[in-house]
């Protein structure tokens, strides 16, 4: 049986550090191996299945509700998920990405893409979160592999940068739009299956989507969202980023850093 620790260290090399500036996200090989996603994994699919509140059939759902259960915060729960969000693994990971002194928690979410879930629309995460800076990336962590039939995430290589569909949040429309400004100048789709243990980090700002589960098993994905543990709240420029400063900075003042009990910092390096 192999040792469980999620603060052990995953070596970013400088060259990825640079991809993931320049391409706005990075898939990393063996960030976990098979028996952490196991021990970690199935107590986390059972809290989304337990805690969420959709009714609704999957037929009868708006094209957002279909594209999956979502349980936020399950960090709260305590137990096997307040360890896997609390690990200094991904954490570190996303520091180094990020290129900053540490980082905080923003949220985190459980992603459940049922068997026959629809599309998960073009978007960009940061349209939901008043934050001051650009410095938030999401790690994306499938509890198993994701072939093609089961709808792994895709993203535009470069878009972080693009200011069109920003405004969007998830929906026909944003699929529609940024599909069709992202294919108008050139953005590459990087679509491809995700290995058992393998994730992805992509920073607020870039666009990508999925395809539908069109396979017989459920996708399960736990996803954590780091901030700079410097981020600063931004008066909110929605009514979206507004839940979410009730939400998930409860306290927090505009233009001073978020620093909330929902908000613990995660990673800072060793001094």
């Amino acid at each position: 049986m192999t040792t469980i620790d999620l603060h052990r260290p995953y070596p970013v090399s400088a060259q990825q550090i640079a991809n993931f500036r320049r391409d706005g996200f990075i898939r990393l090989k063996d960030v976990f191996n098979a028996d952490e996603l196991r021990h970690y994994g199935d107590e986390i699919t059972r809290l989304t299945i337990a805690l969420n509140t959709q009714t609704t059939p999957l037929e009868e759902r708006s094209t957002y509700d279909r594209a999956f259960l979502q349980v936020m915060n399950l960090w709260e729960q305590g137990g096997l998920a307040r360890e896997f969000v609390f690990g200094r693994r991904l954490a570190g990971i996303a520091a180094a990405l990020l290129e900053t002194e540490g980082v905080r928690l923003y949220h985190d979410q459980s992603l459940y893409k049922e068997p026959g879930g629809g599309i998960t629309p073009a978007h960009a995460d940061q349209y939901y979160w008043p934050l001051h800076s650009d410095r938030c990336v999401t790690a994306w962590v499938p509890l198993q592999a994701v072939p093609r039939d089961m709808g792994p995430l895709a993203f535009f290589a470069g878009s972080q940068h693009v200011e069109f569909g920003r405004d969007l949040g998830i929906s026909d429309e944003s699929e529609r739009e940024i599909t069709a400004n992202m294919e108008a100048h050139g953005f590459p789709v990087v679509d491809e299956p995700f290995d058992l243990g393998e994730v992805s980090f992509h920073l607020g700002w870039t666009f990508h989507r999925a395809g539908p589960n069109r396979s017989q098993a459920p996708r399960s994905v736990m996803t954590v969202i780091y901030m700079d543990r410097d981020m600063r709240l931004k008066a909110p420029e929605n009514h979206m980023q507004q839940q979410d400063w009730e939400k998930w900075c409860p306290g927090a003042q505009v233009d001073e850093v978020i620093d909330t009990p929902k908000n613990p910092v995660l990673f800072e390096p060793a001094a």
